[in-house]
């Protein structure tokens, strides 16, 4: 069955601009073909070949990579080891993405749980303060800041400390936070 680049548009969730796009790209396994009028006319197997390219690309495969594998996949067989390489690279690549991404999920549920707590107790205000700095050599943070307590004095601890939630970082690097 015949699809016009509308219907692809619709179908695949790629806008008319896009489809263009990844023709000019080299990124279609079968050439894009034309009616007389030159109205592009599509396939099925190109919305097949589009869900898996769509897929790529949000994965974070670049478009370079992208059309690697499809001029590997237009040469026919004989190359699958090459193939098999680049997607099983790019397999690595989306693993480590998600390990990572599971990480900074940890740390997210680590500090929701952290302001629930303190809203839950009205104590919301002993949350983290980023206008006051603790320095990098601070000896035996603790978890709370001066005067937080009725019993405390700021007079006392002349030493920055650190927040609930600035412990609960603590283990994020620098660069993460």
């Amino acid at each position: 069955m015949d699809l016009s680049i509308g219907e692809v548009a619709q179908r695949s969730g790629l806008s008319v601009h896009a489809l263009r796009f990844y023709e000019r790209e080299g990124l279609f396994a079968n050439p894009v073909r034309r009616l007389s009028n030159g109205r592009r006319i599509y396939h099925e197997e190109d919305l097949e070949w589009l869900a898996i390219c769509t897929k790529l690309r949000s994965s974070g495969m670049s478009l370079a990579v992208i059309r690697q594998y499809t001029e590997l996949v237009c040469q026919g067989p004989g190359n699958e080891h090459e193939r098999l390489e680049l997607l099983r690279r790019h397999q690595n690549h989306v693993e480590a993405q998600i390990r990572e991404l599971l990480g900074t999920l940890d740390v997210m549920r680590d500090k929701v749980r952290i302001y629930e707590d303190h809203v839950a107790r009205g104590e919301a205000d002993r949350l983290w303060n980023p206008s006051t700095r603790i320095p990098s050599n601070a000896q035996n943070p603790v978890l709370s800041w001066p005067g937080d307590h009725p019993t405390d004095s700021a007079a006392s601890n002349s030493r920055p400390t650190r927040s609930v939630e600035q412990q609960s970082l603590s283990h994020v690097s620098e660069s993460c936070v």
